[in-house]
């Protein structure tokens, strides 16, 4: 129930505006976000490096419904990109990018163009991007987008949502594809998406087993130990896998993995517009509310 109630907070304009303006703790913001600037951004990543992490960075902000806007989040794809071009990071250091936060809802031809500056840039880094997914309404436009782009840039991934009915179809359509496997983290209908945690666990472990099967390179998106054990598992020796992880969340994992000799990759969020994203982390795991609040008494 405190997950729902946190999901609809996530995209209720009332709730962004209160809790925008209230004093929060850098603590809690900088749990979850690197920072607002490029800067913070890329010295989360050369920290994460530095522990022999990779990362996927996000610059946050979803919903764009003003062509200016599109273009500065492109823009702002751009600077980080060529931020991280002189440390040669290469393909350890890769962006994510959601489509509507550069024009999808406008138009999904100046998505594409967007998403292809984006992709030369990253080209540049010798690194990619891969598509973040967003509610079921986007997914056609999302993976139409998707095979455009990978014409030219033929490593560009994409996020599928385990708890959508449709996701094992896709995830077999995207077998020989960059694919980044999470559980889904929007309030989807009962007519479009499971609702119980044990049918997205069970469907995300069918999506598994067919990206595992195919040409691709699965990327595991969870924080799940079971789930973990079972992509280990699946995975029958095979090493072109990653798994990944959200920044601030179960770190010691993070470092467990790699010192097992894993591939783990960190989601890095960075920008000022970090109130949606913060409210679904608080929805995926509701424990994470207790530390919010105790940071927010300075405890």
């Amino acid at each position: 129930m405190l997950g729902e109630v946190l999901l609809a907070a996530s995209r209720n304009r009332r709730a962004r505006r209160a809790v925008s303006r209230f004093p929060l703790t850098r603590g809690v913001v900088d749990r979850f976000v690197a920072g607002e600037q490029t800067i913070d951004a890329v010295t989360a990543t050369r920290r994460l490096a530095d522990l022999g992490l990779m990362s996927t960075i996000d610059h946050l902000g979803e919903e764009v419904r003003d062509t200016g806007a599109a273009v500065e989040t492109t823009k702002a794809y751009v600077r980080l990109l060529e931020a991280l071009r002189p440390l040669g990071f290469g393909d350890k250091a890769e962006v994510s990018v959601k489509l509507s936060a550069v024009g999808q809802a406008l138009d999904d031809a100046m998505a594409l163009d967007h998403a292809r500056q984006i992709c030369e840039a990253a080209r540049e880094n010798g690194s990619t991007v891969t598509l973040d997914m967003e509610d079921h309404t986007t997914v056609d436009s999302t993976l139409a987008i998707l095979h455009a782009l990978r014409t030219d840039f033929p490593d560009t991934g994409v996020a599928i949502q385990s708890y959508l009915f449709r996701s094992e179809a896709d995830c077999r359509d995207l077998r020989d594809t960059r694919v980044r496997l999470v559980k889904g983290a929007y309030k989807e209908p009962s007519s479009v998406a499971y609702q119980k945690k044990s049918e997205v666990d069970r469907a995300y472990v069918r999506c598994l087993r067919v990206l595992m099967s195919g040409s691709g390179y699965p990327m595991v998106a969870t924080h799940d130990d079971r789930l973990i054990a079972i992509a280990e598992t699946l995975a029958d020796g095979r090493s072109d896998y990653e798994f990944q992880m959200l920044y601030g969340i179960r770190t010691d994992k993070q470092l467990a993995l790699v010192r097992s000799g894993a591939n783990v990759r960190v989601y890095v969020p960075y920008g000022d517009d970090w109130y949606g994203y913060f409210m679904r982390r608080l929805a995926e795991r509701p424990a994470n509310v207790a530390f919010f609040l105790r940071s927010l008494g300075g405890k």
